[in-house]
């Protein structure tokens, strides 16, 4: 896209320019009020507090913070800070502009910020509620509906509504449709009126339909809101724990070839569209408890790995769009990476940084798991895929792993060969999208073998019996493994980029479906096809002609 900067995800507070966080003991608040002329990219205004990507990473950071360095927070209320206004969605011009991938890119990160959202208020027990204060369009009402409680001021012309249908040919593509069914109960009919009806609905009708938990007028709003989140968070489950943990900026070393962290290396080949990536694992032990957890803070190697990680993922998915096959591969000592998993497992009903340090890896694999990439994993001699870091193996579309050893190298003269350990955060600590484990997505409908893999966790596994137990896909030996891998790779990257997309996308959620894979399969697949339409992204489409005065002209046949 002519003209687009590199994007980095990294921000915090004091760089905030869209929204204010602000802490009052158990109860923060997060006040929307986006800067006008701060889009990301030339050409638009964000006004009516109309959101971005930009504004979307200082919402996301936000709701990070607030889980890792506010730990007394037990509520959040999420609202607009101008007047009358609380979010109009997502910005049309931005929208109208983009090219396609962005389009999508730009979905499904704000799809995962309200995901991240939710997530906070189930398990971290801090409970979001939406104070609509004002108009709540589109994505905007769609970030309330993230909220588990919406209160709306009933000021005789607020409304909640999602126009996408009929005023811009699209879908409310932030997951609006699903949470309105499937979340908060609004009968079908209902739902259909409601995203069809461009002006929305208002006050007490809202509430009937369950569209909002409460309606105050002016005089009594902000007092309703008040009592509203002081009841959250008596109601939260909010664990105690050790001081809060600074969330400090990542060391990230940009060069052509390259990005590299502490833990974390990617190396870049553009001629082969591919990237490597190494995940290092820790080089010492963890610390005995609790205390020792929080005194490394982010320091604490898991949760700085995951940090890494996630924000590798985010820059490559956004900044390295050609780049289709991510080849992931670990290096470390099992023994040591595994005293990681066994101190989070210990402390995990006590102090809640062990569970938040939990729920940001799940969350960081659900990220890798609907990224738009070939994921292909290599177990070597001197991996460390076990517990944890066996989750990213078993995220991947397929697995290698190496029987032998590759003759002059140091694996060879230590007599090492490539191994795997199971543990039992690995049956269920780190759910995907349709709630089960990777394990149980693979195994889908055989849940007698998923018994017998219960049965091996602990001890270290080859790669003949991984292979015989169904664990990896391929385990060529040291004759084999660089033609065999090599032949693999080249093959992928001579396929077509949307249909790897679409099977992969397929492929990676067996199952029952979910609100959460309803909105990343279901709902992202039609609106991805939509936004290619004529009718919406073509010339004389909705997204060009908004707020032009002329209307949208519509191809009639339904296809």
């Amino acid at each position: 896209m002519p003209g687009i900067p590199v994007v980095s995800f990294d921000t915090g507070p004091d760089r905030y320019r869209h929204l204010r966080l602000e802490i009052d003991g158990e109860i923060a608040w997060i006040r929307l009020k986006v800067d006008e002329a701060g889009g990301l990219l030339p050409g638009y205004e964000l006004k009516l507090n109309s959101y971005d990507l930009g504004v979307d990473i200082e919402l996301a950071d936000a709701v990070q913070r607030l889980r890792f360095e506010h730990p007394q927070v037990r509520a959040v209320v999420l609202t607009g800070g101008l007047d009358k206004v609380f979010c109009a969605g997502a910005n049309i011009r931005m929208l109208a502009q983009s090219e396609h991938w962005w389009k999508v890119n730009f979905c499904k990160f704000t799809n995962e910020t309200r995901n991240a959202i939710e997530d906070a208020s189930e398990f971290s027990g801090q409970i979001y509620l939406g104070a609509v204060n004002g108009t709540a369009a589109g994505g905007g009402y769609e970030l309330a509906l993230a909220c588990e409680e919406i209160i709306l001021v009933d000021d005789g012309s607020t409304a909640v509504s999602l126009p996408e249908v009929p005023l811009l040919a699209v879908l409310p593509g932030t997951g609006g449709l699903t949470r309105v069914v499937d979340k908060r109960g609004v009968r079908r009919d209902l739902a259909d009126v409601f995203a069809t009806r461009a002006e929305g609905v208002r006050g007490q009708t809202a509430r009937a339909w369950h569209l909002v938990d409460e309606v105050a007028p002016p005089s009594r709003f902000a007092d309703t809101v008040r009592e509203r989140a002081r009841a959250a968070a008596a109601r939260s489950r909010r664990l105690p724990g050790g001081p809060p943990v600074t969330l400090t900026p990542l060391d990230r070393q940009v060069s052509d070839t390259a990005i590299s962290y502490q833990h974390v290396t990617a190396r870049l080949d553009r001629p082969a569209g591919r990237v490597g990536i190494t995940v290092r694992g820790p080089l010492q032990e963890a610390p005995p408890d609790a205390d020792g957890m929080h005194a490394l803070g982010a320091a604490f190697w898991l949760l700085a790995m995951c940090r890494e990680l996630d924000d590798l993922i985010l820059w490559l998915r956004t900044n390295e769009v050609e780049l289709g096959t991510w080849v992931f591969t670990t290096r470390g000592d099992i023994g040591t990476l595994l005293t990681y998993e066994r101190l989070i497992d210990e402390t995990l009903g006590a102090d809640w940084l062990a569970g938040e340090i939990r729920h940001f890896l799940k969350r960081t694999l659900n990220r890798l798991d609907v990224t738009s990439r070939s994921l292909i994993a290599l177990i070597e001699p001197g991996s460390c895929f076990a517990g944890p870091l066996l989750e990213l193996a078993l995220a991947c579309d397929r697995q290698y792993m190496l029987d032998g050893l590759p003759e002059d190298s140091a694996a060879a003269q230590a007599g090492e060969p490539a191994q795997i350990v199971l543990t039992p955060g690995n049956f269920g600590a780190y759910p995907t999208a349709s709630g089960l484990s990777r394990l149980a997505s693979r195994f889908y409908g055989d849940p007698a073998h998923l018994a017998k893999l219960e049965q091996e966790a602990g001890r270290a596994i080859g790669a003949a019996e991984a292979l015989e137990l169904g664990l990896v896909t391929f385990a060529p030996d040291d004759l084999d493994w660089d033609d065999e891998v090599r032949i693999a790779l080249e093959e992928r990257a001579s396929l077509s980029p949307d249909a790897l997309t679409g099977m992969e996308a397929n492929l990676r959620f067996p199952g029952p479906e979910t609100m959460e894979t309803k909105i990343f399969a279901r709902l992202t697949a039609w609106q991805n096809w939509i936004f290619t339409r004529p009718n919406a992204a073509g010339p004389e489409g909705a997204l060009r002609r908004y707020g032009t005065g002329q209307p949208a002209v519509f191809d009639k046949k339904r296809a």
